[in-house]
């Protein structure tokens, strides 16, 4: 009877629990913890991006001790869904990850690169400080503690049962979002019930170039959905590629650059298929195309390795030698010197760089360069969070400051929205729409506070699902458990710790001394709610 209560009991009266350490109330940061009696297991753990406010989280103590947690699942590569990984690790998480075999790929490729900036960056703004007298900064991790916490990464193919515990399992489908993108089922067995969480992670547009269309999902008991574009609908994409030809005409004529921020992962890849339809058909000027981004051009490569991921109309390209990857006006910029080469060009070029939203990288350079110069153009093709130089640019901003001096908006700015990445309000709801049974609570992550709002009247409206916008660090109870008297408590309570006592004596408990202690923390604070309770009575 001692061992049921144990498991059973978790921080109250409740068996499992579900943790909001990110992306609630905001679309970066992912991060969720699904805590059951013996297991703890993390869906994502990626880097808030946007606001100082939201920026300075990557900084701060995890909300929970990295070791306590035993495996981490990642949904893609992204770095607002992978980026605070190496600090998970660098600070105790000593668990597996696991993910796509494509994921990981790219994670080898991003998170380094991340070390990397942050590791510039802080290089550069403590030469102001050093200058000026202040504390010296350091990095949340480096490109060294990046490559190390590679070694805990474990691949694992689409739809293949994967089996964490005997009462835990899980299987990646196919999120339609980038390569690798990962929709997670997770059930997990208490007893006689199994409950069934499903995590969406970013779930990708329909007809995407390269990847297929998300899965489609019947049913889960609860469904932990995106909402990044909950209160948009996307520009139809099917005039996407003509709104680029368009764009890059104008740039053309105008006689400057044209300068697109873009992702490494995925929206690099997706610019250079529809140049290339342009170009196989004659419809693109005599521009050459400079890739400047070390992580976008390494990206590519994985691209490249991982061919069976694609869709059949991207195999079908590849196949009559239309590769987009190998364009005769396609350049790589791998080198420093390389890069800063680009900036003497005045005009008559298309540089993608990273990254996406101009806050780091070598896209700031370009933006230096080009952004004060009204004969050239910046192209926006993805999403801008708050707070970032992109979303300052698009809204109109008369000046933004790079590497701390002030740079005029004179460039031409344009935006075409039918290159994002994620499904938009349509799609999510039509997403949902093919469950042949409800899930018993929808929680809306991943999305600005209007997006979520939004996305979730809409969803009441139309399935009768009230659903929950979580809030950073919200606990929510998921299954209930089962209630004991005080006594049963108590004699659990005496019963484990005299067996903790004989374990310990022989010598024994250390491998599993994390989840002991952890599972007599949980008994003890019921005992002092219990004793708090007995107080007030009397």
């Amino acid at each position: 009877m001692e061992e049921l209560i144990i498991i059973s009991l978790v921080k109250g009266y409740k068996v499992m629990k579900l943790r909001f350490l990110g992306a609630a109330g905001t679309v970066t940061g992912s991060c969720f913890l699904i805590e059951t009696g013996l297991v703890r297991v993390m869906v994502d753990c990626g880097m808030f991006q946007g606001p100082r406010v939201l920026r300075e989280r990557n900084y701060q103590k995890f909300p929970v001790e990295p070791g306590s947690v035993d495996y981490l699942l990642l949904t893609h590569a992204h770095i607002d869904h992978s980026g605070l990984i190496p600090k998970f690790v660098k600070q105790g998480f000593n668990g597996k990850i696991y993910a796509t075999s494509a994921t990981v790929d790219l994670c080898a490729v991003m998170l380094p690169d991340s070390g990397y900036i942050q590791e510039m960056e802080v290089e550069r703004l403590n030469r102001k400080n050093t200058r000026a007298g202040r504390p010296l900064l350091t990095p949340i991790y480096n490109a060294d503690d990046a490559r190390d916490c590679l070694r805990k990464f474990s691949k694992v193919s689409y739809d293949e049962m994967l089996n964490l515990t005997p009462e835990i399992k899980v299987r990646f489908i196919n999120a339609g979002h980038i390569l690798g993108s990962a929709i997670l089922e997770i059930w997990v067995r208490e007893g006689a019930e199994q409950t069934k969480l499903l995590f969406t992670g970013d779930l990708g547009s329909q007809g995407k170039p390269y990847v297929e269309d998300p899965s489609m999902v019947a049913e889960a008991d609860y469904v932990i959905m995106e909402s990044t574009y909950g209160a948009r609908l996307h520009e139809d994409s099917s005039n996407r590629l003509e709104l680029f030809h368009d764009v890059i005409w104008e740039a053309y004529r105008k006689g400057g650059n044209l300068i697109i921020p873009a992702f490494a992962v995925e929206r690099t890849q997706d610019l250079l298929y529809d140049i290339n339809l342009l170009v196989t058909d004659g419809r693109f000027p005599p521009m050459d195309i400079y890739i400047d981004s070390p992580m976008a051009i390494a990206a590519t490569e994985v691209f490249k390795q991982h061919q069976d991921c694609f869709d059949d109309q991207t195999k079908l390209i590849m196949c009559k030698s239309q590769n987009p990857f190998e364009m005769p006006n396609l350049k790589y910029s791998r080198t420093t010197e390389e890069s800063v080469a680009l900036n003497n060009l005045k005009g008559g070029a298309v540089i993608l760089s990273a990254s996406g939203m101009c806050d780091a990288g070598r896209i700031k350079h370009h933006l230096r360069h080009n952004l004060w110069r009204p004969e050239s153009t910046v192209l926006f093709v993805g999403y801008q969070a708050p707070g970032t130089k992109g979303r300052q640019i698009l809204d109109g901003a008369d000046f933004v400051r790079i590497h701390g001096e002030d740079v005029k908006v004179r460039a031409n700015i344009k935006e075409i929205d039918g290159y994002s990445s994620h499904a938009d309000q349509k799609a999510l709801l039509e997403w949902l729409g093919h469950f042949t049974r409800l899930p018993k609570k929808v929680f809306l992550a991943h999305g600005e506070p209007v997006s979520a709002a939004t996305l979730a009247g809409l969803i009441k409206e139309r399935f009768g699902v009230d659903p929950v916008v979580p809030q950073w660090l919200d606990i929510h109870e998921i299954t209930p458990g089962i209630v004991f008297s005080e006594e049963q408590v108590l004699k659990a309570h005496a019963a484990v710790a005299a067996k903790l006592q004989r374990l310990l004596e022989a010598g024994g408990g250390q491998d599993n001394y994390t989840v002991i202690m952890r599972q007599l923390d949980d008994l003890n604070g019921l005992i002092e709610k219990l004793s708090e309770k007995e107080a007030v009575n009397a």
